[in-house]
């Protein structure tokens, strides 16, 4: 809990800094993931999901940002979109 406190001080410190940065981080994590499932050869449905998840989770984060939501809850959605996009890219590996 204390490194989530770090963080979220860190980036509400740099908010302008790291904005920039989070958006193609996190850009970069979904698309790598977007085209590791679309290579994948798993059944029928499952990559539709897989992407339909990955692409929502992304511009999730985008909207966000353009929302100006608060800046807790666009680091925590930051945490979420890295989180399930590396999950889904060790997934499909």
């Amino acid at each position: 809990m204390k490194l989530y406190n770090n963080l979220l001080a860190d980036f509400k410190n740099l908010y302008m800094a790291y904005l920039p940065l989070s958006i193609i981080l996190q850009s970069c994590i979904g698309s790598i993931a977007a085209m590791l499932i679309l290579k994948s050869s798993t059944p029928e449905y499952f990559p539709f999901i897989q992407l339909t998840i990955c692409v929502m989770i992304t511009m999730l984060y985008n909207a966000a940002i353009l929302a100006q939501m608060h800046l807790k809850l666009i680091f925590n959605t930051l945490l979420l979109s890295l989180l399930i996009n590396v999950l889904l890219i060790i997934v499909n590996l």
